[in-house]
């Protein structure tokens, strides 16, 4: 008999569910709540949360405001955002995800230590991304970003270096860089290596690899904006060349559903678990003899 299961790992992350979480408990008191830049990387998401009054903001306009309610979402902000905040009375509902907090509060700190000498603190992460930037503000910006192996060239190996991670890098690429780093330590300087990957996050590659060999077929549903929901879909793509991407439920191709397969739906860590149900339903619709395997997510 054909099926449909959803994959229980995949959704919203922990850090994502609870900046959304706090955003409808904020809208349900009612009043102006602004959201300092997209709460999630998920078009459908946000437009969910506009319609309920959420409204969305970026920096520019944040400057500008006074005497209002702003939430934060889960990549985290920098030292300024919350200096702004204080001078214009902005009441700040703070839904930074813990593990960034976490990673802010020690590079802030391996900042204040080497204030005084001539280290490095470097940050492998995606130039412009919003929790980079908040890491980058932990240092005045004056952390060195890169993006990728090829770019520690940049770098001074005879001078200490400190390296951290954005939280959702890849674990193999963060500890690759790391190899090659160290391997390039010039005598005399010093290489401290800090694993600051969630591990929530990296631990989703192995998983959705094994739930995407597992199924004929995988749709998987992720933001445009995602940058999480292209590398995983990659690695779907990897083990089963039969998955697509989809953005929303309706842009599933009513092609691909044929009778006595197995389908497999999964998503981004900023993909809610009620638009893979979404996607589950429109293939009940689509073939109403396939059923839904129900797994506790």
């Amino acid at each position: 008999m054909s099926k449909i299961e959803i994959d229980r790992l995949s959704g919203c992350c922990f850090g994502v569910a609870k900046a959304i979480s706090k955003a409808e408990e904020e809208l349900k008191k009612g009043g102006t709540l602004y959201c300092l830049g997209d709460i999630v990387h998920n078009n459908i998401e946000v437009e969910r949360l506009a319609k309920m009054g959420l409204i969305t903001i970026n920096h520019e306009q944040f400057r500008e405001l006074k005497n209002v309610r702003v939430l934060l979402r889960a990549h985290g902000e920098p030292p300024s955002t919350y200096e702004i905040a204080k001078q214009n009375n902005i009441e700040i509902i703070d839904a930074s995800c813990p593990v960034v907090l976490g990673l802010q509060k020690r590079i802030n700190k391996k900042y204040a230590f080497r204030a005084h000498d001539d280290s490095q603190i470097v940050i492998f992460g995606k130039r412009g991304h919003a929790e980079v930037n908040g890491l980058l503000g932990q240092t005045d910006e004056s952390a060195i970003i890169i993006e990728s192996k090829e770019e520690i060239n940049k770098l001074d190996f005879s001078r200490d270096i400190s390296l951290f991670s954005q939280t959702t890098k890849p674990l193999d690429g963060f500890h690759e860089i790391g190899e090659l780093i160290s391997s390039r330590m010039q005598e005399g300087a010093k290489f401290e290596f800090y694993d600051t990957i969630c591990r929530q996050v990296s631990n989703r590659v192995p998983n959705i690899q094994e739930f995407a060999a597992s199924h004929d077929l995988i749709i998987f549903i992720a933001g445009e904006k995602s940058s999480n929901g292209k590398v995983l879909f990659a690695e779907c793509k990897k083990k089963n060349p039969n998955s697509y991407l989809i953005h929303t439920p309706e842009e599933l191709d009513p092609e691909l559903i044929k009778e006595e397969i197995s389908i497999g739906i999964c998503g981004a860590t900023s993909t809610p678990k009620w638009q893979m149900e979404a996607v589950a339903e429109r293939i009940e619709k689509l073939q109403p003899q396939m059923r839904l395997e129900k797994a506790a997510f």
